[in-house]
């Protein structure tokens, strides 16, 4: 059965890279530029989140928005995976509840084992 990643990245290249790897690992992916789509959980459904810990848009601030996500009970089972060039990703990432984290700029091979190891896709 074909898993399903959520990619919120309002970067359109990284969101454009993110995808054509996953997709060719055979992942289905559902795009979003903001953190809307994280509203829509129930219906999109995803085995996976990856989740840009900077989006632009005002008031989309991602540590509020994983806080959100694992503090609800109809969302809580979602696994979060924060992206970021931060350098405390780590504590970012702990703080908020995050299940993983992923540091910009990322090794294709790092990302496409961190999403196996979550979603169990072998």
């Amino acid at each position: 059965m074909q898993k399903k990643i959520l990619i919120v990245e309002d970067d359109p290249d990284i969101r454009a890279i993110l995808s054509y790897v996953l997709q060719a690992e055979g992942y289905e992916v559902v795009l979003s530029a903001d953190g809307e789509a994280c509203a829509r959980l129930p219906e999109i459904l995803p085995d996976l989140i990856l989740l840009d810990v900077r989006l632009k848009q005002p008031g989309q601030n991602s540590d509020m928005i994983c806080m959100l996500l694992k503090s609800d009970t109809e969302t809580c089972c979602f696994p979060v995976f924060l992206l970021s060039a931060e350098n405390d990703l780590a504590a970012i990432s702990k703080s908020c509840g995050a299940n993983g984290f992923l540091n910009k700029p990322f090794d294709a091979a790092a990302l496409k084992q961190k999403v196996r190891d979550m979603t169990g896709l072998i």
